[in-house]
């Protein structure tokens, strides 16, 4: 139905930036709201940031100011621009769409998750 695939983690040093890409895909399908969660070991999952189709945006606080969370619709696409990481953001980010499939009804997807650390 959808599949969401994230690209764009990696290891960098505190300090640093990375900027993680989901690229959301099925037949016909309408993507709405879209977000970033976090899972740090021995933790919950928890929202980063989301935005929904109009562009409206939320943070958690831990990100605000430093994180940025954008969309491209044409392209079914959620970035998360990560400046000035800190150790505590390390985790696995997982990619999140709330989706209309052809059937109509709604269902909330998830990608496989992409590991983000920070450490020097």
């Amino acid at each position: 139905q959808v599949q969401l695939v994230e690209s764009g983690g990696g290891l960098v040093q505190p300090g640093g930036s990375l900027r993680l890409s989901c690229i959301a895909s099925g037949n016909r399908i309408s993507i709405g709201t879209m977000g970033w969660y976090r899972q740090a070991p021995g933790k919950q999952r928890e929202l980063v940031a989301s935005i929904t189709r109009d562009g409206s945006t939320n943070y958690a606080d831990s990100g605000k100011d430093r994180f940025t969370i954008s969309r491209d619709n044409a392209k079914n696409t959620v970035y998360l621009q990560m400046n000035s990481l800190k150790p505590e953001d390390t985790g696995v980010y997982y990619c999140n769409a709330r989706a209309t499939v052809q059937s109509g009804l709604r269902y909330t997807y998830w990608g496989q998750g992409t590991q983000v650390t920070v450490s020097s």
